[in-house]
């Protein structure tokens, strides 16, 4: 069990990590031209579901990674209807 909560960081740590550089190219050019509306909805909804399923788990990991997540995805939606308008 030991083992499991720095690997549980570690893959956090990375798939959260993968949209910073959507969120930033997407503050810098403003272009939201390939991004999925549905996609980042749907996806935000699975993030926050996965964030309620960490609270029941009680895992640090799963909340906080999930929390950064929703956050950074979230951002790209809601630029994405912004700038689309």
């Amino acid at each position: 069990m030991l083992l499991l909560d720095p690997v549980g960081w570690i893959a956090a740590s990375l798939t959260t990590l993968s949209f910073v550089p959507q969120v930033v190219r997407t503050i810098r050019t403003h272009d939201v031209s390939g991004i999925s509306i549905p996609m980042y909805a749907v996806f935000c909804t699975g993030v926050a579901l996965w964030i309620a399923f960490g609270v029941i788990k009680a895992s640090p990991p799963i909340i906080a990674a999930n929390v950064v997540t929703l956050t950074l995805a979230g951002i790209v939606l809601m630029l994405t209807i912004r700038y689309r308008r």
